[in-house]
């Protein structure tokens, strides 16, 4: 059986391959290693009902997350895995190389991150080169549900948010100044915390100010990640995650008007990669 993941800061997508069986599908928390200790990442795993009647009969985990790009992160994924999947084989690599294989397939191309966090980098065919981004919710992730969520929460607390829009957020988070500070300096997995208010986009999409707002977002992920490639006009760029899903109309809009050639917009990669890994080890699943 062969165990295929995509993770990031909020949430893992999981896809099982079972010879002569239908594919079992679960959603667990997010595994960035950089928020989440091996015990933890262990718990998460033997917290699912879905995985456990199969816990034994694994052979290979491919496992593509946030967080993974560096050996010592990965590492740590690999042996929280390994704690619980005791039988398999376990590969660790980043959520870009995931979701390169997911769009790109064996083709040239950028893809690109935009969920909780952001990302990009340029896919040739075989690997995925190394970039300049991926810096993280403090020092980056232009576009993210993180950045949304952190201008969100800062417009609302200091009044500059429309009046008509504050009286809605304020309904639905009843956050504090003291709240905030607690969650974002106190308490672990801050860019969590942030991203939650990216969802108060969606309901209010029509309004003036959440549109210039992701306008201007996703025109500083375009102009930070996208346009820093000076070969950006000759490939297809690709999406994956639920800001780039979600808002994909404006998306659309910005990179047309940068020349940008969009390709796959995904919320999920986690069927395409799937179908990626089967397809490149040849796996018999009839």
């Amino acid at each position: 059986m062969i165990l295929v993941a995509d993770s990031g800061s909020s949430k893992t997508d999981w896809i099982l391959t079972i010879p002569k069986s239908a594919p079992v599908e679960f959603t667990t928390d997010g595994l960035n290693p950089y928020f989440k200790t091996e015990k933890e990442i262990s718990k998460t795993l033997l917290a699912s009902k879905d995985l456990q009647p199969y816990i034994d009969q694994i052979t290979e985990v491919y496992f593509f997350g946030a967080g993974c790009s560096n050996p010592d992160k990965r590492e740590i994924v690999s042996n929280g895995i390994s704690l619980v999947l005791k039988n398999a084989f376990i590969s660790v690599d980043s959520d870009i190389i995931g979701s390169a294989y997911a769009t790109c397939g064996t083709y040239k191309g950028f893809t690109c991150v935009l969920g909780t966090g952001s990302n990009i980098s340029f896919f040739n065919g075989k690997t995925v080169e190394q970039g300049l981004h991926g810096l993280g919710y403090i020092l980056g992730d232009e576009g993210s549900g993180t950045y949304l969520g952190k201008i969100l929460v800062t417009d609302y607390l200091q009044c500059r948010m429309p009046a008509d829009l504050s009286k809605a957020f304020e309904k639905e988070y009843k956050v504090t100044k003291e709240t905030a500070i607690h969650n974002v300096y106190q308490k672990p997995s801050a860019n969590l915390y942030l991203a939650s208010f990216a969802k108060f986009l969606t309901p209010n999409i029509d309004h003036p100010y959440i549109i210039k707002l992701l306008k201007k977002a996703l025109t500083d992920f375009v102009e930070s990640h996208i346009l820093s490639y000076s070969s950006y006009k000759e490939f297809v760029c690709h999406f994956v995650g639920s800001i780039a899903f979600h808002f994909q109309d404006i998306l659309r809009e910005i990179c047309r008007k940068k020349d940008i050639q969009v390709g796959k917009i995904l919320q999920k990669p986690i069927h395409e990669l799937n179908s990626y890994i089967l397809k490149e080890i040849k796996f018999d699943v009839k």
